[in-house]
């Protein structure tokens, strides 16, 4: 790396680790896990760095919803500081890979059209991504149809993949194919981003973007045959034919009926006993995504060891803190539905010791 890609990264890579230093500890996250009541869990939230976030709730507004809503807002202000002091040619990957909660947002607005067109209640589970989304949100839960709200979105990134789709749902009147539609764009686009960096920052964000790109391509195949009636083609077409361990073949493999449990263990050595979550899927597939989660983790924190200087420590950083959210939703949800412990344990990402 030249001396001008070392002294680009100097400030972020200070900044970054800074900001790692505020993630939740083990034993941070092991009191957490312990509070006895969903009260107690947040007076315990209140005195990490999620506490000034939650600071504007009143105990009248104490519900998981609104919570979960909070504690995102400091994710959402991760990604807006990393983005800002990021080497100038790493921005476009970095907002791409913050575009997964504006693609999130989309989906949950036109599920909202369908099933309740009332833009308070949609607003509430928004992620909350500010100026850096183009979703003109409001008006197009009050168009009241699919239709007049896909047109709200030309002449934007989503007006091309939106308007292919939109022929196969003005058949259907499925929402699936308008969601596939936007996961497999916002993937293809993200991939390009990583690909089109070089050295160490393509080799890091390959691997990183590439593992995660990794999980949800498995899962996806997998849900798909064991839950919708898809043909072969199907299959393979509602799937990615790239990522960083899982190949085309792989995916190919499990559309046509290959045993996916030897799938499964063949791509991730470390994970097994495939087979007695695919015999229970309701509880087993949610499982088996917690165990791949973890391999992207693991593939997080070892970006942290080593040379700090690439584009790696940022996204691994945004990674993990979208991981730790999505630990602290399980736990506030546990808390508030007084889940028993040995429960809600089987769908945490990290172990006591480990630090995200």
């Amino acid at each position: 790396m030249s001396a001008g890609g070392v002294s680009g990264y100097a400030a972020i890579s200070a900044r970054v680790r800074a900001m790692y230093s505020s993630l939740l500890t083990g034993q941070d996250f092991l009191r957490l896990s312990e509070a006895p009541d969903f009260q107690s869990l947040i007076g315990l939230l209140k005195q990490t760095a999620y506490g000034p976030y939650l600071e504007s709730l009143k105990d009248k507004d104490l519900t998981p919803r609104k919570v979960d809503l909070q504690i995102k807002g400091r994710l959402a202000d991760s990604y807006n500081s990393v983005i800002h002091i990021a080497p100038e040619q790493t921005r476009p990957l970095l907002k791409q890979l913050y575009r997964y909660f504006e693609v999130g947002n989309l989906k949950a607005i036109l599920r909202g059209i369908v099933t309740d067109p009332n833009w308070e209640h949609v607003r509430e589970i928004l992620f909350p991504m500010g100026s850096m989304s183009v979703l003109p949100a409001q008006a197009m839960v009050e168009s009241g149809a699919i239709a007049s709200a896909v047109e709200l979105l030309n002449n934007t990134v989503y007006e091309e993949p939106l308007n292919f789709a939109m022929k196969r749902y003005s058949t259907e009147q499925n929402l699936f194919t308008l969601e596939v539609a936007l996961d497999l764009f916002y993937w293809r686009q993200l991939w390009q981003y990583a690909k089109r960096l070089q050295g160490l920052d393509r080799d890091q964000a390959l691997r990183l973007i590439g593992s995660l790109m990794d999980m949800n391509n498995m899962m996806w195949v997998i849900r798909y045959r064991v839950y919708h009636d898809l043909s072969e083609e199907e299959l393979i077409n509602y799937t990615l034919p790239f990522g960083f361990h899982v190949r085309d073949e792989d995916i190919r493999a499990i559309a046509a009926g290959v045993d996916i449990a030897s799938v499964v263990e063949r791509v991730y050595p470390g994970v097994s006993d495939v087979e007695a979550f695919l015999d229970e899927p309701r509880s087993g597939l949610p499982q088996l995504e917690i165990r791949l989660k973890r391999q992207v983790l693991q593939q997080c924190l070892a970006a942290f060891t080593g040379n700090p200087f690439h584009i790696g420590i940022p996204i691994a950083f945004l990674l993990l803190s979208d991981l730790e959210i999505q630990d602290l939703t399980v736990l506030i949800e546990a808390k508030s539905s007084k889940m028993p412990e040995e429960e809600f344990r089987l769908y945490l990402l990290r172990m006591e010791t480990t630090k995200i």
